[in-house]
């Protein structure tokens, strides 16, 4: 049996282990016989809906990472790229660490900027240049 621990995202944040589902497969790839016998992939499960998580940061979640919920709430991160399963599931937790941290930071709120004044007279004087040389592009009077 794995050993059951809160995933800590920050000091006021934590995910508590019975909101995690891993399960464990054979991993593809190089390994000899020990892509055979042990299931070292790590498929980590949790869903956002149900989750104790702050209101806030689970809409935020969402926005970000739409194309990794499924139907069900449920985001889900895989991890082979160790032989073992502890540092696939290090691995897969880490992942997931990072990403409700990536939700949790607050967006820096963006304040809307004018156009100087030199560059609104350059684009209007380009734009009456390209005006002049279309209109010479007309049928010459005979």
């Amino acid at each position: 049996m794995a050993r059951q621990e809160d995933l800590q995202i920050d000091a006021a944040l934590t995910v508590p282990h019975w909101e995690l589902v891993e399960t464990f497969t054979r991993s593809s790839g190089p390994g000899g016989q020990n892509v055979n016998k042990v299931s070292s992939a790590v498929q980590l499960r949790w869903n956002v809906d149900s989750s104790s998580v702050p209101a806030r940061i689970k809409t935020r979640f969402r926005q970000i990472w739409k194309n990794r919920i499924t139907k069900e709430g449920d985001v889900i991160v895989d991890a082979s790229e160790h032989r073992s399963q502890a540092l696939n599931r290090d691995a897969a937790r880490d992942r997931l660490t990072s990403m409700i941290r990536k939700a949790a930071k607050k967006r820096k709120r963006r304040i809307p900027t004018r156009p100087t004044r030199g560059s609104v007279e350059r684009r209007i004087k380009a734009k009456k240049e390209t005006g002049e040389k279309k209109a010479l592009r007309g049928k010459v009077a005979p």
